[in-house]
This record gives C-alpha cells, structure tokens and sequence, in this order.
C-alpha cells in the first residue's frame, strides 16, 4: 500500500483503532473496596476474558478499520457482494452499538469500556466523515518531491542508479504532456542543443544523413513517467466500471501506453490500468 495516499480521515480511523486495541486490555469494570478488606489480589477483568465483549466491540471495530483503509488503497475489492468498505464501515458502527449499550447495563463501567466507547465514537466519525469532509480528505503526508532518493544509496522505483523517482534519465527537464521532444517548451520548432539552425542548409543536411534509417517512427509512443494533480481512478483494462487503483498526488507513474486521451498507468506494484482523466498531469 502507498503510505502517500492515505488521508487525515484515514490517519484518525488508524488512530482510533490503536486506541481501541489498546482498551481491550484494560479493566472491564471497577470496583468499590470494602473498608478492612484487603483487595490487592484483585483481578479486575478485561475485555479478552469476555469473548462475546472482545469480539463485538474491540476486534470488530479494529477489523472495520482495517477493511475500510485496504478498500481506500485498493478500491473495487468486495467480501460477500459488499464493498470492503461498506463492510468495514458496518463493522464500525456494530461495534460502537454494542458498546453502547454495553456500557449501560455495567454498574461500574471500567477504564477499557470508557476509552473503548471514546475510541468506537471516533472510529465511526472518521470512517463515516473522512471521504465528505474537505479537510479530513487531504492528504495525511506532504507529497514526495520527485528528487527524493537521489543520493541516499538506494534507487527508488523504477529509476536507476543516481536518477530520482520516476526520472529515467537524470539531466531530463520536465515538459508538459503532449509536448514533442523535438520542441522547445512553448517554442514549436525550436532547435535542440546540438542541432544546425535553420539558416544553414548545408549543415543541416550532414546532420539529416546519420538520422536516416535510424529515426524511430513518428507515432511511436515512448513510456514517460507522470504525476496527477489530484487523486484519480485507475480503471482496468477490460472496460470495467469499478476501478482497480486510486493515483494518488505525490506519486510518480509509468504511462506505458496511449489510447486516444487515456493512459495505460502501471503503479508500484505492477497493476495496469486505464487513465480517462489526464487533463493537467505532470510530466517527468
């Protein structure tokens, strides 16, 4: 999964579900101690000696978190005809219900009820609210610069040695999508270093002679590496409607391929997918 991808919504479920985990261990209950009784040897249950408790609040609430962050960063994943998801999110509200409830019928409700009810409340707050509300939609992690890597000994994805993500060759300037290589950014025709200029006829055609037989048709697409400006979906490559991928900003992609105006993208791990939507992406 790509960390860069996850949203402040996502961070809050993740911490909700850590502090939900985290109150199963504590006391279920507390207790008074009589005055003259000796009480140190105590043992005030937790939530794992309630298997019925343990599962239909602490467990159900961190297996609904779990679900619904796997479903942002694999969308189209479905258990049971449901959407990961809507599973997880159902999970979530299930368990907020049954602590809930279970908090009212405990006399002396414990330090693991109060935090986990506390915990349930935030957990279904982000699951339900991350995807509609704009500031919990941003992104949780500041997107990577594509430089990052160069130096630190270790190549980034699908760059070689001393090259930065997504930059197949080092000394390449950025240039938009749909700009000819031949061209000077917003100078069509404009001479490439090395080339004649156009006043020499002479030149010009000793430098065409080596060029025959070897140019690479016109038309060919060449894969160049791209960003997207905002989080887009990736569909699959037989027509489906649901989308395999979510490109998120931050990340650098391969475009292997053209089809009229989409893309064929292919992530990190080696899923293929279409681009509809290529309007104001960034080139590497």
């Amino acid at each position: 999964m790509n960390i860069r991808s996850l949203t402040r919504g996502d961070g809050v479920v993740i911490g909700a579900a850590v502090v939900l985990f985290i109150a199963s261990f504590l006391d279920f209950s507390s207790y008074d101690c009589p005055q003259g009784v000796d009480c140190s040897r105590y043992d005030s249950p937790n939530a794992w000696d309630s298997l019925g408790l343990l599962m239909s609040v602490f467990l159900a609430g961190v297996i609904g978190a779990a679900l619904v962050i796997v479903s942002r960063a694999m969308p189209g994943r479905k258990v049971v005809g449901l959407d990961l998801g809507q599973f997880g999110t159902a999970l979530t509200v299930f368990a907020l219900w049954t602590a809930f409830w279970t908090i009212l019928d405990v006399n002396n409700a414990g330090a693991g009820l109060i935090l986990g009810l506390l915990a349930a409340i935030v957990l279904v707050a982000g699951t339900v609210a991350g995807p509609l509300i704009p500031a919990l939609k941003a992104p949780l992690l500041s997107p990577a610069s594509p430089a990052q890597g160069v130096g630190s000994g270790q190549a980034p994805y699908g760059a070689g040695p001393g090259q930065g993500y997504g930059f197949p060759a080092g000394q390449q300037q950025q240039q938009p999508y749909g700009a000819q290589p031949s061209q000077g950014y917003g100078y069509p025709g404009a001479p490439q270093q090395g080339q004649p200029a156009q006043g020499d006829p002479a030149q010009q055609a000793q430098a065409q002679q080596p060029a025959q037989g070897g140019a690479a048709p016109a038309g060919e697409f060449t894969a160049f590496w791209f960003a997207v400006p905002v989080a887009r979906p990736l569909y699959g490559e037989d027509g489906s409607p649901n989308p395999i991928a979510e490109l998120a900003p931050g990340t650098w992609y391969l475009a292997v391929e053209q089809r009229g105006q989409s893309l064929i993208a292919q992530t990190q791990d080696g899923r293929r997918g279409v681009l509809q939507d290529t309007t104001g992406i960034q080139r590497g």
